[in-house]
C-alpha cells in the first residue's frame, strides 16, 4: 500500500479516540502509528522522528490544540508535516482558527471513517510531493554550489596563469603570485574585510603585474639600476595593466583592476602612477603594496639576491608611515610567523630567503 510507512502522529488526550484512530488507520494499513495522550510528549517524539501527517485534538489538558500547532510552528521546519485537527467543536470561528493557526484540514467528532481515510491520504500525497520538491531542490543547490566551487576553482588558476604570463619574465620559478596573493589575503582578512571582499583579493592579486607583459626585455630583466627613462618606462606598467583589465566586468576584474593600478602608489604620495596619498589610495592595493615588496625583497631576481628575513622586516618597518600604510604594517608584524610560513608552503626550489 501507498504511504503504508507514513510516521503518523495521533494526538489526544481520550484513549479512546487514540485507539479508534489506531484501529482505523493500522487496519487499512498504515504501519507506522505514534499514539501520544500527553500533549507534553508532542515536541520530545517529533525530535525523535519527524512525522509524515499529525492528527491532532484541540481541547486538551496541559497544551491545546492551538499551543501545539504553534510549538510545531516554532521549530522552524521548513518540512513541517501537514497538521488535521480532530474536534468536537463545530464551529465556524473554530475552524477557522485552527486553519489560520496552521492546520491543513479540519475534521468534526464524531468523524467518518472513510473520510478520514480519504483526508489522510490526500495530505500524505500532498507531503511526499512537497518533500520531493524539497528533495530536487536541495539536489539543485547541491550541484550549482559543486558548479560554482569548480568554475571558482578554474577561474582562480586561469587568474594566476595570467599573473604568471607576467611574472615568468622576472620570476623564473614563479611562485611569487602565489605567495604574495596569499599574503594578501591574509592581511585582507587581519583587517576585517568580508570573506567575499578577503576572496577577491586573494583571486585578483595575482594580477597586480599583468602590465609587465608590455616592458621590454631589456629593461624588465637588466641586471644593474634603471636610469631615469628606463625607470619611467618600467613604472608604466602599472598603468598597463590596469588598461588591459579596464574593459572587464565583474567583480574580479574590477578588483584586480584596482590592484594592478594603485599596488606602486605609497603612502608618503611619493610612488606611481598618480601619487596618491594615504588613504586615497584604495586598501586593496595598499594590501597588495605589502604583500608584494615583502615577497620580491625575499625572493632572488635577476638583478638582486634574495633578503633575509630580518632585513626584509626591517625595511619594511622603517618604511611604515612612508611607502606603507602605518595599520597594515602593524597587522604585518602581528601576523608574521603566518606569513613567513605561507612563504614557506609556496615556497621557490631554490634561490630565496627560508
Amino acid at each position: 500500500m501507498e504511504h503504508a510507512n507514513a510516521r503518523i502522529f495521533a494526538v489526544d488526550d481520550e484513549p479512546a479516540n487514540l485507539r479508534l484512530l489506531d484501529r482505523i488507520l493500522s487496519g487499512h494499513g498504515y504501519q507506522n502509528m505514534v499514539l501520544i495522550q500527553d500533549s507534553r510528549e508532542v515536541l520530545t517524539r517529533y525530535a525523535e522522528g519527524r512525522p509524515d501527517l499529525i492528527l491532532l485534538d484541540l481541547a486538551m489538558p496541559h497544551f491545546n490544540g492551538f499551543e501545539i500547532i504553534q510549538q510545531l510552528h516554532d521549530i522552524g521546519d521548513p518540512l513541517l508535516p501537514p497538521i488535521v485537527v480532530l474536534t468536537a467543536q463545530h464551529g465556524r470561528e473554530t475552524m477557522l482558527k485552527a486553519l489560520d493557526a496552521g492546520a491543513r484540514d479540519f475534521i468534526g467528532k464524531p468523524f467518518d471513517r472513510l473520510e478520514l481515510l480519504a483526508r489522510v491520504r490526500n495530505l500524505l500525497d500532498v507531503q511526499t510531493a512537497h518533500r520531493l520538491l524539497a528533495d530536487q531542490k536541495n539536489l539543485l543547490e547541491e550541484m550549482v554550489a559543486a558548479r560554482t566551487q569548480e568554475l571558482r576553482g578554474s577561474r582562480l588558476q586561469i587568474v594566476q596563469k595570467l599573473g604568471r604570463a607576467a611574472e615568468y619574465r622576472d620570476n623564473e620559478t614563479g611562485a611569487h603570485i602565489l605567495r604574495m596573493s596569499h599574503i594578501a589575503e591574509l592581511l585582507a582578512q587581519r583587517s576585517g574585510l568580508s570573506a567575499a571582499e578577503t576572496e577577491l583579493i586573494l583571486n585578483a592579486s595575482p594580477m597586480h603585474d599583468i602590465g609587465k607583459i608590455g616592458i621590454r626585455d631589456s629593461i624588465l630583466l637588466k641586471p644593474g639600476r634603471l636610469d631615469a627613462d628606463e625607470r619611467k618606462i618600467m613604472e608604466s606598467h602599472a598603468m598597463i595593466g590596469a588598461d588591459i583589465l579596464s574593459s572587464g566586468k565583474g567583480d574580479l576584474i574590477e578588483m584586480a583592476h584596482v590592484i594592478a593600478l594603485t599596488h606602486h602608489e605609497k603612502w608618503d604620495g611619493s610612488g606611481y602612477p598618480h601619487g596618491r596619498v594615504g588613504a586615497n589610495t584604495p586598501l586593496p592595493g595598499r594590501i597588495a603594496a605589502i604583500a608584494d615588496v615583502f615577497d620580491a625583497l625575499c625572493s632572488a631576481r635577476p638583478y638582486k639576491k634574495a633578503w633575509s628575513y630580518d632585513d626584509a622586516v626591517a625595511y619594511m618597518r622603517e618604511q611604515s608611515g612612508l611607502h606603507f600604510d602605518p595599520e597594515l604594517i602593524r597587522i604585518f608584524n602581528a601576523n608574521l610567523e603566518e606569513i613567513i610560513a605561507l612563504r614557506a608552503r609556496y615556497r621557490d626550489d631554490e634561490g630565496e630567503e627560508h
